[in-house]
């Protein structure tokens, strides 16, 4: 035998050791080696090796038969150990002892049963007996003659312990009889409140059953809390009004018998209970379930069942599944099929990396193999999905007749063998047309294969879309028949034409644009700085292109070597040319603080991906179909065409269904995994720090010349946590900010789109024509959103509000962008918000530390100057760049009309997808832009234009719309002065809060007044009508509670109440009031108190805010007064805060218990270990995607990056995220399905609507037709059970739908949990059609 044979076969031995002291060898014991096979798929012994037999059968210390008598020897003293081990533990409530039995007892079904002193044991448990030594169990253990079990010390100190139990036990028995003669049972000491762990048992010794005295605990009133229950939940369930009451009012009662967790005496939780044990009360439960399942069956309507039900974990892509697939179409569509191939097999290969591959992995392969239309290839990729034991869907099917139809030489006995298979696996013909996804003509193959079988098959059409069934909007979808979509002032050749230049510049990917900057005349040091930036740029060209080529022939070379794939693939997508260009951008756009390694390779992979996505598309042929039928779809826009009274996603999905041959639009492309995108651009970024570099001496001859990098890795702080941070060269900087430059480079995505945006008819087609882009933003990497999506049935109302808010065309004021940039251009102006240049920032002193001239004291002074410079420099950069951004876009589409492709955020809030130039910026970009569509004022739209300048200006906020309109008149001279000479006359304009708008205003109403007929003036300006703090507005009609409708303006008055200043006053009387009795800071606080000071924390505090983030907010309002002591600002924040919270305490009762159940709500959930979910009135899921974060190592090149993962769907909720967003969020939720139904209705009624959460804009002549809509849909929104269908859904969700070992093993928190669901706060009498008359409510 050779040295390595021997060698091997030592370890070998070395191995097993442990496997052979722990196995009991016996002559007739076999232990064959299971394992799948690929022929047959069943599971069969693996013949042993030689090896294996030697292994099991050779001990080189001792001879077998003494080998076996050590081993029983050593059983029998482990029993020993543990049955007086558990003497020891459990002494205290055991009963009975018998030597060398011991029976595992199942935990009690309530959880109730953990170890502990006095615990109790009421519930007939199964017993699992262990067989003493020398005894053979049912199952054939090996017997052992009693002559092998020797004494041990263990015995005697079981005899002790037998001798103290049983003293124990009479005294125990003793005290039992007479506690059930006082009270029916002894008081329990232990902890209720804490649930038995999954997956515990307990151990108890006994003797025979005849001898046990049992000991019996009973519950406590379980049957009343059981029975109220039943009635908290089904009068929760009856009608709206009187069901609410009869809710609270059984509720309530039950409010004081309600268990809590804290509370350490059984008997404050459950009463004693004579006649029923625990499996009674699980009865109780169950017929309640049933009972609730029956009450509710009629609200169903409005909820998919789907959302009842948890994820389906096996649909669930994790990240490490995510980057598989991600890697595999990476692999063929840079052409590697190869390695694509080789990789699929190398995990499929090993057991433990198998668990990463699902079925789409493998249809992957599949519809590769398919191009070849070779059966044989497609055969095998079936034998490994069997072999993962997985089953085929339809993708797979569908590969396989691709293939079959790409073969000339099928036989149709093949094809129809199948379409049997894909029947026998529950899977219809039709399902493969209207659920798979086709690129290029693989749509075509597939019909051409089925058709070879049965020639007249024709698939079904899948365009008849359900009726949205919700009452909300139930007639705006069926009273269609004479609203017809409005027309927009362009032909078809125009946006036809529009088409064609937003395709081609999303498929160049970016814009490169004029800045503002570039209207400033050229220096001789600009025109230098400029030329030695473009030399400099073309020689990082060529050194990119090099290194970039040299890293992935290195990748290349380790790819074959590496068990993890590495990123070579996704190097190969794109043109080299083009990653470079990416990364010349990136150091281009660079700030000069510059940015954390792990933002900056985010930025540059998801650029990576989103060229990707785009030539994938390219690939695909979906750019040909994509026009194809926009050409047809803009019938329905254009002026020159009939007119249609479909919506554009009806119409869209018409369209598709007619020209259904070819690929499909809406793309399966795998989003990548964060960590990937990640990895892709730390490549990217490694490469640029390692070989940009320039000469030394480029500013200054006459430094000594050498190579310096031009980008700096370094470390720095943030809080406790070091992290990389890449910097640009102080040089390079200088260069860029003397240089001027004159033009500047954006994503496409970043512009406006220059055509109307496509329809959304799912989750993930929509937007922009070929940018990727999702309906719902979420985390990156997150898909809890996507799948909830997915799972939905009708997502038509969402759609069909956000298609009208993205085709609402806009248009630049340039009077107001001219302006602008000449205020930018000169030196900017902090009062009207136009930041200055950075020649105005603050210098940044210069000093040595080693200068022996400063003393300690006045070098600390110095360092804190040099980060104070530091920092106001740096937000002034910020600020600069941002301004630049927003003017230089607006000057670019000057001339154009444009559009805003909308998409919203988990919660249904909706936003433009541009994220510089759109209208919910500041008041600088709401001044540049207006509609694009003019209307005539009418009679009342002056009017409306004087009260909207007044509300910008801020000045009258207390004073009737009458009052407004009067103060607007008394001062129209100014208001005409302001729009004749706004920079040279009174500049009244420049006093109001939003300045800009105001300007703008202005001058819409001095060219209406100046005209023929003010009445016939088409005006193009949005007014604006606010909600009067909505989040309040929202809790007040949950709630019908009338103090609170009366103070945010539910209930209609002469004047506007101000919740703000209500608040501030019935502080200041708190302040009054401590001041009195001598509190300091109360008495230094006199006179301080406003509005402006409370307005924040009031305005946030319904949506989430906390003390500590209260305080700083009025710390922060503090500071702005300079009367104000300093020294006393956190003393002072301190006390407002807490007094500001008593007062909303105070005002708004019935909101804070609202809150609260909410809040409460939410924290059981998530301790169940359950994600926060609910669907809105319109039928919008929603998931808070709130998971305890975990971190992830992700090591590149350049360094190693820990990756925080808080969307782990394997990971349990945070409880604290959870439960303290679930208020705000369920309010966000409410305010945008406000939004949504208003923009429909408004629609509708053919009215201009745009929004900005809860400010709606619309024309001056449809003001009023836009208000009566808004206070109507919130009549009929919070006239719907908004709470109750809220606890219906989440009884549901969390309690019928628990899965029953769940419920058994946490009874309590389950019991606890419908408990609270189950008690909907107590509504008040506030009357909700008061809302309609109210003038105030938006105004």
């Amino acid at each position: 035998m050779s040295l390595l044979r021997i060698c091997s076969f030592s370890r070998c031995l070395n191995r097993c050791a442990l496997f052979e002291r722990s196995v009991l060898r016996g002559t007739h014991v076999h232990y064959p080696l299971l394992g799948p096979t690929a022929r047959n798929y069943t599971v069969k012994p693996i013949a042993e090796t030689h090896l294996f037999l030697q292994r099991r059968n050779f001990s080189p210390l001792i001879t077998k038969t003494e080998d076996g008598k050590k081993r029983v020897l050593e059983q029998s003293q482990l029993v020993d150990v543990l049955e007086a081990r558990i003497q020891q533990l459990q002494s205290d409530i055991i009963l009975d002892v018998q030597h060398e039995k011991v029976q595992f007892l199942r935990a009690p079904l309530s959880g109730r049963g953990a170890p502990g002193k006095k615990g109790p044991k009421n519930t007939p448990i199964e017993k699992v007996d262990v067989p003493k030594p020398g005894q053979t169990d049912s199952k054939g253990a090996i017997k052992f003659p009693p002559s092998q079990v020797q004494p041990s010390r263990w015995k005697e100190k079981l005899n002790q312990e037998k001798n103290k139990i049983l003293t124990k036990q009479q005294h125990l028995q003793q005290k039992i009889q007479k506690g059930v003669k006082e009270k029916g049972t002894p008081k329990s000491k232990g902890r209720i409140g804490s649930p038995m762990l999954p997956g515990k048992a307990l151990k108890t010794i006994s003797t025979s059953t005849e001898n046990t005295a049992p000991v019996t605990k009973k519950r406590k009133n379980t049957t009343e809390l059981s029975d109220e229950v039943t009635t908290a939940i089904s009068s929760s369930i009856t009608s709206t009004t009187t069901t609410a009451a009869a809710t609270v009012s059984a509720t309530t009662a039950m409010s004081h018998k309600t268990p809590k967790s804290k509370t350490k005496d059984s008997t404050a939780q459950f009463p004693d209970k004579d006649d029923q044990s625990k499996e009674n009360e699980l009865a109780e439960v169950e017929e309640l379930e049933k009972e609730l399942d029956k009450q509710v069956s009629h609200w169903m309507f409005s909820v998919n069942p789907q959302f009842l039900k948890e994820h389906d974990r096996g649909s669930v892509y994790t990240d490490a599944q995510l980057g598989f697939r991600s890697y595999l179409e990476a692999c063929v569509f840079s052409g590697n099929i190869e390695l694509a191939n080789r990789r699929l097999l190398k995990q499929h290969r090993s057991l433990h990396r198998r668990r990463l591959l699902n079925i789409g992995v493998y249809n992957t392969m599949m519809r590769t193999l398919a191009k070849k239309g070779t059966l044989e290839n497609i055969g095998r990729i079936f034998i490994l999905v069997k072999e993962a034991g997985l089953k085929p869907n339809q993708a797979s099917y569908c590969a396989a007749l691709e293939c079959m139809g790409r073969n000339p030489n099928c036989s149709p006995h093949v094809i129809s063998r199948c379409l049997n298979q894909m029947e026998e696996d529950g899977l219809s013909i039709d399902s493969l047309f209207s659920q798979c996804v086709f690129r290029q003509d693989e749509r075509d193959m597939v019909l051409k294969a089925i058709r070879t079988v049965q020639p007249d098959y024709l698939p079904s059409s899948s365009t008849a879309s359900t009726v949205c069934v919700s009452p909300l909007v139930q007639d705006f979808y069926t009273q269609r028949a004479n609203h017809f979509f409005p027309k927009l002032d362009f032909t078809r050749d125009e946006l036809q034409e529009r088409f064609y230049r937003q395709c081609s510049m999303e498929q160049a990917c970016t814009v490169t644009i004029d800045s503002v900057e570039a209207a400033k005349p050229a220096t001789e040091n600009m025109i230098k700085m400029r030329k030695l930036l473009a030399e400099q740029q073309s020689q990082w060209r060529k050194i990119l292109l090099q290194a970039l080529k040299e890293s992935k022939m290195i990748l290349t070379n380790k790819e074959s070597d590496k068990k993890r794939p590495s990123i070579y693939p996704y190097l190969c997508l794109l043109e080299d040319s083009e990653y470079v260009d990416i990364m010349i951008e990136s150091v281009i756009n660079m700030t000069p603080s510059g940015e954390t390694l792990k933002i900056l390779a985010r930025e540059l992979g998801s650029r990576v991906y989103n060229k990707y996505a785009i030539r994938l598309k390219e690939h695909n042929q979906v750019v040909e179909k994509l026009g194809n039928i926009y050409s047809a779809y803009i019938d329905l826009l254009a002026k020159d065409s009939p007119e249609c009274n479909n919506l554009p996603r009806v119409q869209w999905c018409k369209l598709e269904g007619e020209q259904s041959s070819g690929p499909t639009l809406q793309g399966d492309d795998t989003q990548w995994p964060y960590i990937t995108t990640v990895e892709v651009g730390a490549h990217l970024v490694d490469l640029m720090v390692k070989n940009l570099k320039m000469n030394s001496d480029i500013l200054d001859p006459d430094q000594t010349r050498k190579l310096i990098p031009m980008l700096y890795h370094m470390y720095t702080f943030r809080s406790t946590r070091q992290v990389g941070f890449i910097k640009p060269h102080p040089i390079l900087t200088q260069m860029q900010q003397e240089a001027v430059e004159t033009k500047l480079t954006f994503e496409s995505h970043v512009m406006p789109m220059l055509c109307p945006p496509l329809p959304w008819t799912s989750a993930k087609f929509g937007g922009y024509l070929l940018t990727p882009t999702k309906l719902m933003r979420a985390l990156d990497g997150a898909i809890q959103h996507e799948l909830l999506l997915e799972r939905c049935q009708n997502l038509h109302p969402v759609q069909d509000s956000l298609n009208q808010l993205g085709n609402c065309a806009w248009r630049v004021n340039k009077t107001i962008l001219d302006m602008m940039i000449s205020i930018f251009n000169d030196r900017g102006s902090e009062k009207l918000d136009i930041p200055p240049p950075l020649t105005e920032a603050p210098k940044i002193p210069h000093f040595n530390l080693n200068d022996s001239s400063h003393t300690s004291t006045e070098k600390n002074t110095i360092k804190r100057e040099i980060i104070k410079a530091k920092k106001k420099f740096n937000e002034m950069h910020s600020l600069r760049m941002d301004a630049l951004y927003k003017l230089s876009i607006a000057n670019h589409v000057r001339d154009e009309v444009f559009w805003f492709p909308h998409n919203m955020d988990f919660r249904g809030r909706t936003y433009p997808c541009p994220p510089y130039f759109n209208h919910l910026g500041s008041d600088v970009t709401r001044a540049i832009l207006v509609f694009a569509e003019g209307k005539p004022l009418g009679p009342k739209g002056l009017d409306w234009l004087k009260i909207h300048l007044v509300n910008l200006t801020g000045f009258k906020k207390r004073k009737s719309l009458l009052g407004r309109l009067e103060y607007a008149n008394s001062v129209m001279e100014d208001i005409l002065d302001s729009a004749d000479n706004p920079l040279n006359g009174k500049k009244w304009w420049m006093n109001a809060d939003e300045p800009w708008q105001a300007l703008a205003c202005c001058m819409e109403i001095a060219n209406a007044v100046r005209s023929a007929d003010p009445a016939k003036f088409i005006s193009h300006f949005p007014v604006h009508q606010d909600g009067s703090c909505n989040g309040l507005q929202h809790y007040a009609a949950l709630g019908r509670d009338l103090v609170g409708a009366t103070s945010v303006n539910l209930v209609p008055c002469d004047v506007p109440q101000d919740v703000y200043s209500g608040v501030a006053q019935q502080v200041e009387e708190f302040r009054a009031r401590d001041a009195e009795k001598g509190v300091k800071i109360a008495q230094a606080l006199k006179g301080v108190i406003n509005r402006k000071v409370v307005k924040q924390t009031v305005m946030t505090v319904v949506y989430g805010v906390t003390r500590y983030g209260g305080r700083l907010q009025i710390e922060k309002r503090l500071k702005e007064i300079d009367e104000f002591p300093k020294e006393f600002v956190w003393d002072a924040s301190y006390y407002l805060v807490r007094q500001v919270f008593n007062s909303l305490k105070e005002m708004f009762k019935g909101t804070r218990e609202i809150q609260d159940w909410l809040t409460d709500s939410a924290r059981l959930i998530s301790k169940s270990g359950y994600t926060v979910e609910w669907v809105t009135p319109v039928g919008m899921p929603i998931i808070q995607p709130y998971h305890r974060t975990r971190t992830q190592a992700l090591k590149s090149n350049i360094q190693m990056l820990n990756i925080e993962i808080s969307h782990d769907l394997k990971e349990r909720p945070d409880t604290v995220k959870q439960k303290n967003a679930f208020p705000p969020n369920f309010i966000h939720s409410l305010d945008s399905t406000h939004m949504m139904l208003t923009s429909l209705h408004c629609h509708s009624a053919g009215v201009t609507f745009a929004s900005v959460h809860d400010c709606f804009w619309t024309h001056a002549l449809t003001v009023d037709v836009m208000n009566k809509i808004c206070r109507e849909q919130f009549v009929a929104l919070h006239s719907q059970p908004i709470l109750q269908e809220l606890s219906i859904f989440l009884l549901f969700k969390y309690c019928i739908g628990m899965p029953e070992e769940l419920k058994k093993k946490k009874h309590l928190e389950y019991r606890r949990l419908m408990l609270l669901l189950a008690k909907v706060p107590q509504k008040g009498d506030f009357d909700l059609q008061q809302v309609k008359d109210s003038t105030y409510f938006f105004s």
